[in-house]
């Protein structure tokens, strides 16, 4: 079965084509980083004119590497939700669009399931059982996952994502959107030792997050203390060290707990590569394995939702949309998704 992805729920325009018998095919993606950055995030009006003009040249794109037509494609998965509502009626409503000419299936795919997903696009994926860190937007939770549809939340954060403190963290050191590529950068200029800041929860005794103390932190930090850019590098570092230490310790903890030895990790701070070290070494230390996603696919992009839809579409039998009526859903809890079976 080949399966056209679309994703489309915020500042990206991810195309792929994903065969159930040879893998991923093809993958095209635009980022509107540079059209957003002159504003300091993403303005949601923007994005969704974006998509419009994006969507079916990168169709194309993918289409022509993998050298198939569209009378090639035997279902088509979009982002559903969640994420900003008039993204997603874009990229949903021209997947629909598409398959109601082709006469084909089409299937929503949970934008964190794609993500959830991604490591097993990986040469070597890592089986079921297993933990996920599943560090995107503004999401940060630890996940047991026993198969596709089947999740259970071991922890969530109970204010800001990791991935939001590091956009606040950026713009309180004056450094551009977005924020956790900047803030990993001018951390590697930072002196180990100059500064400390608390690791909220650390010791909590449970497995969630909290980070919008750290960030009030770092910003009696930058109150305190001269604005040169070393000072600002110093504090770049002890805040990148502090988030890394948190999620190392709750993901080691995660695995204790469930009695697994395999952690996958995904999002865009599953990109960092200061959390990648600490991770890596945890997990050597006690005999486990992590598995993270290619850094492209740490992002938002169509092949994991390519991937997540094609796997769903497979299982099923009955049910598929192929009346081509849709909803989006900007606000989806990950809990409630079933088994492909069961929907």
């Amino acid at each position: 079965m080949i399966v056209l992805g679309f994703e489309s729920s915020c500042d990206e325009t991810g195309i792929a084509l994903y065969d159930t018998e040879k893998g991923l095919l093809a993958h095209a993606l635009h980022s509107q980083i540079e059209m957003h950055s002159e504003y300091g995030g993403v303005v949601p009006e923007l994005a969704s004119r974006d998509h419009i003009r994006r969507a079916l040249p990168l169709t194309q794109k993918v289409l022509d590497q993998a050298n198939l037509s569209l009378k090639d494609i035997d279902g088509i998965a979009y982002t559903q939700g969640p994420g900003l509502s008039g993204a997603l009626l874009v990229g949903t409503s021209i997947a629909e669009a598409l398959a109601f000419t082709l006469n084909i299936p089409t299937i929503g795919v949970h934008h964190l399931e794609g993500h959830l997903l991604a490591p097993l696009l990986e040469e070597n994926p890592p089986a079921f059982p297993f933990v996920a860190l599943l560090v995107s937007g503004g999401h940060t939770q630890l996940m047991k996952v026993t198969g596709i549809g089947e999740y259970k939340l071991l922890g969530d954060t109970l204010d800001d994502a990791a991935g939001e403190a590091f956009d606040k963290t950026a713009k309180l050191l004056g450094l551009d959107y977005p924020g956790g590529p900047a803030v990993a950068k001018l951390a590697a200029q930072g002196e180990k030792g100059r500064f400390k800041l608390p690791r909220p929860m650390l010791n909590s005794g449970d497995l969630n997050f909290s980070f919008s103390g750290l960030k009030t932190a770092v910003l009696t930090l930058a109150n305190n203390n001269d604005s040169d850019l070393q000072t600002k590098a110093d504090i770049a570092y002890e805040f990148q060290e502090a988030v890394t230490e948190i999620l190392t310790v709750k993901c080691m903890s995660a695995l204790r707990e469930t009695g697994l030895d395999q952690l996958i990790v995904s999002g865009g701070v599953g990109a960092n590569k200061r959390l990648r070290e600490q991770l890596n070494f945890a997990t050597k230390r006690k005999l486990c394995h992590v598995h993270y996603p290619r850094l492209e696919f740490c992002t938002d992009n169509g092949a994991m939702i390519g991937f997540a839809g094609a796997l769903r579409l497979e299982a099923m039998t009955q049910n598929m949309n192929n009346n081509h009526s849709f909803t989006v859903r900007p606000r989806w809890d990950l809990a409630e998704l079933q088994t492909p079976s069961a929907n």
